[in-house]
């Protein structure tokens, strides 16, 4: 695994565990002012800007501290030299959906770049397969 791709598997999990804790500093530290992403709850079209994105994370932290899960399972990392992309795998969801749908896992893919020599967060998509039913969160 190269330096690169070090580094930004340790941005990605200290994200996730910032994300897990609430910490919104940290959620923040390493995305793009331009960030864009595209979540599971509304709107379709996304969001844009990190001032939308900020906006987006406290009623999941709320909902997380009600004893939600938010756990990487599998993270895979390609980088160029400026460019970069992940993707994972991860467990989201209440005690009640994890127990009811165990095998369900929140995809995560991440669009990175450098910007003065340190990588950031420029894109990010969270989904949920189509199964039929109500996704969790």
């Amino acid at each position: 695994m190269s330096d690169d791709e070090q580094q930004i598997r340790a941005l990605i999990e200290g994200w996730a565990a910032a994300v897990h804790t609430g910490d919104m500093d940290h959620v923040l530290a390493d995305h793009a002012a331009d960030i864009v992403m595209f979540d599971v709850p509304p709107p379709q079209e996304g969001v844009r800007g990190i001032d939308a994105y900020r906006e987006t994370w406290p009623g999941f932290f709320e909902w997380q501290a009600s004893g939600g899960t938010f756990d990487i399972l599998e993270l895979d990392v390609t980088a160029g030299a400026d460019v970069a992309y992940a993707y994972a795998l991860l467990r989201c969801g209440s005690p009640r959906e994890v127990a009811e749908r165990s095998a369900t896992r929140l995809r995560l893919t991440i669009g990175l770049r450098k910007e003065a020599g340190r990588w950031v967060v420029a894109h990010e998509h969270h989904s949920f397969p189509d199964t039929g039913g109500e996704a969790p969160v």
